[in-house]
């Protein structure tokens, strides 16, 4: 693995120059949008890079965009991969990797998700501030390289607790209804039972999803500080649930992005 992170990181260190991200960013389902925000100076097919996993899923872009935004050099990932795809974890997080041997100091997530706290409704933002791994897996398993990180990562703190503070305080200003909660994360692709959904909401998770820990996880194993928040796009807390389509998904995830764009945007002019 170690190999296939150093000659990736080299492949793109060719094709970007003397370009050098400090900010990595993940964009998730529906969130792509993003990216006509940034001045865009480089743009890598996942499919052109060696080692690269490419995403399945046809709402992902799958690429790779380096530029510059509020002022700050940043790579964006646009279309992340799922476990559910039939990626190992390792797979998953490899981007993770490659980004920070890239130079990145902080990574910003954001995913959609549904709600499982009564109090957050469709198209509110969530920011994370800590999460339940209830995937199959974990990046971490075999091998450790030191090189990478620790055998034994410490979880206490894997959400930043400067920026989750810096981005409510962005969100309350600009009267945006944002919450702070647990995100759980589920293997999918299937959405819940009505069960599963009370059962999570009873072991403390206030909205779900199928990706983000994974990525957390591999970037705390590296010492990246962390800031994560979620698009609500569904409420899974009703007593007679709605069926729930990607389409519907998708739609609320884009409306309601200008709302996180903002946030990311100032959060990265305050670091």
């Amino acid at each position: 693995m170690l190999v296939d992170i150093y000659s990736t990181t080299e492949y793109i260190k060719r094709r970007i120059g003397d370009f050098v991200p400090e900010i990595g960013i993940i964009l998730g389902t529906g969130l792509g949008g993003l990216v006509s925000e940034i001045e865009i100076q480089h743009k890598l097919m996942y499919s052109n890079i060696p080692n690269f996993p490419i995403s399945t899923l046809e709402f992902h872009s799958g690429r790779l965009i380096f530029g510059t935004l509020k002022g700050k050099n940043v790579v964006a990932m646009q279309g992340r991969l799922h476990h559910y795809e039939g990626y190992d974890m390792k797979q998953i997080t490899f981007p993770v990797r490659v980004m920070k041997m890239l130079g990145i100091k902080h990574l910003f997530v954001s995913n959609a998700s549904g709600a499982l706290n009564p109090d957050i409704k469709t198209g509110d933002l969530m920011i994370i501030e800590d999460h339940i791994n209830l995937q199959h897996d974990n990046p971490l398993r075999g091998r450790n390289y030191d090189d990478l990180g620790p055998r034994f990562p410490d979880m206490s703190q894997p959400y930043s607790k400067e920026m989750i503070a810096k981005a409510a305080q962005v969100a309350k200003e600009n009267n945006i209804r944002c919450h702070t909660g647990v995100y759980v994360s589920v293997a999918g692709p299937n959405l819940e039972t009505k069960a599963e959904y009370r059962f999570l909401r009873i072991i403390g998770g206030d909205a779900v999803g199928m990706s983000t820990v994974p990525e957390v996880i591999v970037a705390k194993h590296m010492g990246l500080p962390v800031f994560a928040i979620s698009v609500i796009t569904d409420e899974g807390y009703h007593d007679e649930l709605e069926p729930v389509s990607v389409e519907q998904i998708l739609k609320v995830a884009e409306e309601a992005e200008p709302k996180m764009t903002l946030i990311l945007k100032e959060l990265l002019s305050s670091l």
